[in-house]
C-alpha cells in the first residue's frame, strides 16, 4: 500500500490535523522557506506529534552537525535532502545518525540520469527544488531499483493517478493547503483517498 506523507506543518493546528488524519510521515522544512520552522519551534511540535506518525526533517546543503542534534534529540526520525549533497554526504550522515535517508532529485533530463545509484534509502522525484506545487510528467519516471517518494503538484485532483504511479510514498504540501496553510479538511481527504485506493 502507497504510503503518504504532509510535508510543510509549522503550526500547532497542523499537527492536530494530521493527528487526527494520521499519514505515515509529515515533513519540517529547516531550509529557507515559508513553510520554514527553527529548532524549538519544531521540538515542540514533535512533542504534540502522535507517536505513529515519522517525522521527516526537510534540508538543503545543510551542516551535518545541526541534523545531527535534531536526531539526536528525536525530533527527526528521518532526513530528506534537497541539495547538492552526494553520495559521500549521504554516507556518512547515515552513519552519523542512524536514520534513514530521502534524497530530492529535480526530474529533467540533466539528473535524472545522475540519480542513479544513490546511497540514500529513498528517492525523492519532484520537478524542482522543492514547495513549486508544480507537477512534473510522471510518464518521464525511469525504472528505479530504490523506492522512491513522489512530489510536485499531488493534490486532490490528481491523487489517484500518482498512486498509479506506483511510488513508496506520495508526498503533498501545497495541494493540502488553503491560502498558504495546510487545510484540515484537505488532509482529512486525501489521507483517506491514499488509504482507499
Amino acid at each position: 500500500m502507497t504510503k503518504v506523507k504532509i510535508c510543510g506543518l509549522f503550526r500547532e493546528c497542523d499537527i492536530d490535523y494530521v493527528n487526527e488524519a494520521m499519514p505515515d510521515y509529515i515533513g519540517f522544512v529547516f531550509a529557507k522557506s515559508p513553510r520554514q520552522v527553527s529548532a524549538e519551534t519544531s521540538k515542540l511540535l514533535r512533542n504534540r506529534l502522535h507517536p505513529g506518525i515519522v517525522p521527516v526533517g526537510v534540508f538543503v546543503n545543510a551542516e551535518q552537525e545541526e541534523i545531527l542534534r535534531l536526531c539526536a534529540e528525536h525530533i527527526i526520525e528521518m532526513v530528506q535532502l534537497h541539495g547538492q549533497e552526494d553520495d559521500l554526504y549521504i554516507k556518512a550522515l547515515k552513519s552519523r545518525t542512524g536514520v534513514p535517508v530521502i534524497k530530492a532529485v529535480r526530474m529533467d533530463a540533466a539528473n535524472t540520469q545522475r540519480m542513479l545509484p544513490s546511497k540514500a534509502d529513498f528517492l525523492l522525484l519532484d520537478s524542482g527544488k522543492g514547495g513549486t506545487g508544480k507537477a512534473f510528467d510522471w510518464g518521464q519516471i525511469p525504472a528505479v531499483s530504490q523506492p522512491y517518494f513522489l512530489a510536485g503538484g499531488i493534490n486532490e485532483t490528481n491523487i489517484r493517478a500518482a498512486v498509479r504511479m506506483h511510488p513508496y510514498c506520495v508526498d503533498i504540501s501545497s495541494g493540502a493547503e488553503t491560502g498558504g496553510v495546510k487545510d484540515k479538511n484537505k488532509i482529512l481527504r486525501l489521507v483517506r483517498e491514499v488509504r482507499e485506493i
